[in-house]
């Protein structure tokens, strides 16, 4: 699920078009209590449960439109084309399917990413992905890309288990996505995609959590985070 290209990128790409959507501020949100960090773990294994359980029963239909939208979305926040390297990710779990736009990003001559998990507490890495090219199968047995070149991507879309209004991510606890991005040497731009019905008053962020610039949502919606 989740490197990189700027040394500090701004957090809206050059260009992006303006949205209505209010912006996501991190620690801005009143009326949420502190949890002790000793808490924190659990809660989030069960709520992550909660919205796993939730995403898959959400009929493919609905998250067929979503994955349309989000793809108009990306189209205006990426801009695919030469020069881009894009990382996304291969749909697992009733994530939203943007294989399509994918390809269709691939096609206008951006340079597509998998992320793949080398070992346990490692970053993941990148390899380089186009129709048709060598697959096998990784953890969790989703497919990667076999023995394609390793790429640094200057944007990395991250699908959302859930989200909170400080563009922070609830992932699946593996802490591969906050690990990879710890590691970079520059940032990329970082997209969270899903459908809103993953939205949290808190993720209860702690030290190590990195928040998103971006979050575009299956109900046409888009968030970003505020700078400083």
């Amino acid at each position: 699920m989740t490197a990189p290209s700027s040394d500090q990128p701004p957090d809206q790409p050059p260009d992006q078009p303006r949205y209505a959507s209010p912006p996501c501020y991190a620690q801005d949100v009143p009326g949420i209590p502190a949890m002790p960090v000793s808490e924190v773990p659990a809660w989030r294994k069960a709520m992550r449960a909660t919205l796993i359980e939730k995403r898959m029963a959400t009929p493919v239909a609905v998250r067929k439109d979503g994955a349309k939208l989000v793809a108009n979305l990306l189209d205006g926040l990426v801009k695919p084309g030469p020069g881009k390297v894009i990382s996304l990710y291969w749909p697992f779990r009733a994530e939203l399917d943007l294989r399509g736009w994918m390809a269709s990003a691939q096609a206008r001559g951006a340079r597509i990413a998998l992320p793949l998990v080398t070992a346990k507490a490692r970053p993941l890495a990148f390899r380089e992905w186009w129709p048709g090219c060598p697959m096998e199968r990784g953890v969790w047995n989703i497919p990667n890309p076999a023995g394609t070149p390793e790429v640094t991507p200057d944007t990395v879309i991250a699908p959302l288990v859930g989200f909170d209004p400080g563009c922070f991510r609830l992932g699946y606890g593996g802490g591969f996505f906050d690990r990879t991005l710890a590691s970079l040497s520059s940032r990329p731009l970082v997209i969270g995609v899903g459908m809103p019905d993953c939205a949290l008053p808190s993720i209860h962020p702690q030290p190590h959590d990195i928040p998103m610039n971006v979050i575009a949502l299956g109900d046409g919606r888009v968030y970003s985070r505020r700078s400083g």
